[in-house]
């Protein structure tokens, strides 16, 4: 895997490792990886997000047609905002998920890169007589996370002048002489920005981020971090083999867009009922050994798996996320993983049930 702009140019970074996360070679840890996760989930946590990829589409037809290829609306999505979304195949299975952003004269998509290989063939692949151009922007653009409830500041006191932004909404900025792009985050409790910029600029962001008091965080923080946050992650918690509504992203799908791949079976499943598995999170007491693709047993039954597990110090709590069957996956009700006794809760995560002490289970025996 190639290193992300931030490690090609990381003599002196400061890294106690680094590894492979999400189809890019980047920082593993800095120190201790639990206090990167606490400033990442508190203050000020600084993150290197070269490992997401960024797609350029251009051209008259650019908005139908990837209004007609992933499950969100892009018809009305405004100048200036973005959405998430699923790219389906016919059968309705997910070949991956992306953020759209509509940026005037063209559209933005933000995926993993691990991802942009197969995305890239697929959106290749359904371009026939279209006027749309797709160019892979990878060496042109890279970008910093910072999250945090003082992440504002942090970025005021590094020079940034950030207006009041909304969810999945972009703003143009210049820092230093620089163009930059700065994007607000879906997640509501914990704050964070992204700012895309080019990659040769990349470590003087970095090094004015950190001198303004940000904490550096590796992958293994964000790992934790997006885990206790119930985001999950394609190629782990999503793979092509679950359905759209399996997943319970319900941001990722629009009802009244119009058609696109794979609507015929999103529409079945809705009009049908619900799905008979649910995505959702677990928690258990203590450090326990839980690995994807570990069984969720009730009672005597297999009734799911996991597929995401992390455990956080200061909690004394390991969080999973998996599947589990829909009449069981009801928050407070008991399972068993391995040989731990864990409790379904509902996602995303807040920081007074991950440090609360297990609340009573009396009202949904096993």
């Amino acid at each position: 895997m190639g290193l992300t702009a931030l490690q090609t140019h990381g003599e002196g970074l400061g890294a106690a490792c680094v590894a492979e996360y999400r189809g890019a070679t980047t920082a593993a840890r800095f120190g201790d990886p639990q206090a990167e996760f606490k400033a990442l989930r508190g203050d000020r946590g600084v993150y290197d997000l070269g490992y997401r990829a960024k797609i350029s589409l251009t051209g008259g037809d650019r908005v139908r047609w990837l209004n007609g290829m992933v499950t969100n609306n892009i018809r009305d999505l405004a100048a200036g905002h973005g959405v998430y979304a699923f790219l389906l195949n016919p059968q309705g299975k997910i070949l991956g998920d992306l953020y759209a952003y509509n940026r005037g004269e063209s559209i933005t998509v933000d995926t993993d890169c691990a991802q942009a290989e197969k995305i890239l063939a697929t959106f290749d692949h359904y371009i026939i007589m279209d006027d749309v151009e797709v160019t892979d922007l990878s060496t042109q653009l890279t970008a910093l996370g910072i999250s945090g409830s003082n992440s504002g500041e942090v970025l005021a006191a590094a020079g940034f002048a950030i207006p009041e932004m909304r969810a999945l909404q972009m703003q143009s900025v210049s820092w230093q002489g620089m163009d930059c792009t700065v994007v607000r985050s879906e997640d509501a409790e914990h704050i964070s920005y992204e700012i895309w910029l080019a990659p040769g600029s990349v470590r003087q962001l970095w090094n004015a981020l950190l001198a303004a008091g940000a904490t550096p965080a590796g992958s293994e923080a964000i790992e934790l971090h997006r885990i206790v946050a119930g985001v999950p992650r394609y190629g782990v918690d999503i793979r092509e083999r679950d359905l759209p509504q399996e997943t319970e992203q319900a941001r990722a799908l629009n009802f009244n867009k119009g058609c696109y791949v794979g609507q015929e079976i999103v529409e079945r499943i809705r009009s049908r009922g619900a799905v008979h598995r649910k995505f959702t999170g677990l928690i258990a007491d203590g450090p326990v050994e839980i690995a994807p693709g570990a069984k969720i047993v009730a009672g005597d039954k297999e009734v799911g798996e996991i597929t995401s597990a992390g455990f956080v110090q200061a909690a004394e709590k390991t969080v999973a996320l998996g599947y589990i069957r829909r009449e069981v996956g009801v928050p407070g009700r008991e399972v068993t993983i391995g040989s731990a006794k864990a409790t379904v809760v509902q996602l995303p995560l807040t920081d007074n049930l991950l440090l609360q002490e297990e609340s009573s289970l009396e009202q949904h025996p096993a």
